[in-house]
C-alpha cells in the first residue's frame, strides 16, 4: 500500500501562512518588498516572499518567522520604501548606484544593482553616518526589487525549484584607495551586511567584486562570518572590469565597454533623487533619523 499524501497543512509553507497574520500583528507591520503581505494562501507574491525566508532558513520554520518578523520590525521603522522616493545627499552620494533592467540574448530580464565606489570623493562623508549610508543602501536595493515586479507574480516559486525573482549586484572599486583597513568603512560594511541578511534574503542572484584590490580581502574574510555557505557561493570577486562580460556573456550588448560590453554607460541607468543639502539642515535632521538595525544574520547583504 502507498504512502497517504502529506496534508498540505503540514508542510512548512502552510504553516507559516497560518502564522502569518500573528507575525503581522507582533511586528506591526504588513508590506514586505512593496508587497502587502495576505494571509490568503492563493496570494502568489506573499507565497513567494514566504518560501523566500523559508530557504534562507533551509526550511527552518522557527527560524523563517523569526527573521520575516526582525525584518518587519525594521521596515516599519526605516520605511526602506518610501525612501526611494526621497532625495539623498548629492555630495555623500551622487554617481554612486544605479539599477539597470537588461534583457539578455535569451530574452530573460536580468536587474542589476551597481554600486560605483570610486565615485565616492570622501570616506568619512559617505560611511561616517553608518545609519544614513544603509538607508541609501536600502533605496537603492527597494529601486532594484521595484524592477522584479512581485505583486505580478502568479504562482508560488516550484518546491525546491529555481528563483526568478532575484537580481545581480555589482560592486565596482576602480580608483578606489581608502579602503586600506579604514575603521569607517568597516564599521559601515559590516553592519551594512548584517542589516541585508535579515532584510533582503534569497533575492540575490549573484554578487560580482570587481576592480577589486588585494588589500580588500579583509572584507570578503568578515564575510564568512555572517553569511551562509549557499550565498558566499554566490559572490565572485575580481581584479577587472572587464572581466564581468565573461561571467555574463548574454548580456554582451547591454553592458557598458568597462565591464566589457558595447552597451551605453552605466550611468545611464536607474538613480536615486539627489539634492544638495545645508550643512545646517543635516544638524538639525540628525536627532529624527530612524535606527537602520534588524537583528539576523542569515543571508546576503
Amino acid at each position: 500500500m502507498s504512502a497517504p499524501e502529506k496534508n498540505e497543512a503540514e508542510t512548512p509553507l502552510a504553516q507559516f501562512t497560518a502564522r502569518l497574520a500573528d507575525i503581522k500583528k507582533e511586528s506591526g507591520h504588513t508590506e514586505m518588498w512593496g508587497v502587502e503581505l495576505s494571509d490568503d494562501a492563493g496570494h502568489a507574491p506573499t507565497q513567494v516572499i514566504l518560501q523566500k525566508f523559508l530557504r534562507a532558513n533551509n526550511g527552518d520554520l522557527a527560524g523563517a518567522e523569526k527573521q520575516l518578523t526582525d525584518a518587519l520590525v525594521w521596515r516599519k521603522e526605516v520605511n526602506p520604501s518610501a525612501l526611494v522616493t526621497q532625495a539623498f545627499d548629492k555630495k555623500k552620494f551622487h554617481n554612486l548606484g544605479f539599477v539597470s533592467n537588461f534583457t539578455d540574448d535569451t530574452g530573460k530580464k536580468v536587474i542589476i544593482t551597481w554600486h560605483i565606489y570610486g565615485a565616492i570623493k570622501d570616506n568619512n562623508s559617505t560611511f561616517g553616518d553608518v545609519d544614513e549610508f544603509i538607508r541609501w543602501r536600502a533605496a537603492l536595493m527597494e529601486l532594484g526589487v521595484q524592477q522584479l515586479n512581485l505583486n505580478d507574480i502568479k504562482e508560488p516559486l516550484p518546491e525546491d525549484g529555481s528563483d526568478p525573482y532575484q537580481l545581480i549586484q555589482v560592486h565596482d572599486y576602480k580608483s578606489v584607495s581608502f579602503f586600506r583597513m579604514d575603521p569607517v568603512v568597516k564599521a559601515a560594511t559590516q553592519k551594512t551586511i548584517a542589516v541585508f541578511a535579515t532584510g533582503y534574503p534569497e533575492l540575490l542572484y549573484h554578487k560580482y567584486f570587481v576592480n577589486v584590490p588585494a588589500i580588500m580581502g579583509w572584507m570578503f574574510a568578515a564575510m564568512k562570518f555572517v553569511l551562509s555557505a549557499a550565498t558566499l557561493k554566490k559572490m565572485h570577486p575580481m581584479a577587472s572590469g572587464t572581466s564581468l562580460v565573461n561571467e555574463l556573456p548574454a548580456l554582451a550588448t547591454s553592458l557598458a565597454p568597462e565591464y566589457g560590453g558595447t552597451g551605453r554607460p552605466v550611468q545611464e541607468s536607474l538613480a536615486l533623487a539627489m539634492a544638495d543639502v545645508p550643512e545646517e539642515a543635516k544638524e538639525e535632521d540628525a536627532p529624527a533619523e530612524a535606527e537602520s538595525k534588524p537583528e539576523g544574520d542569515k543571508q546576503e547583504a
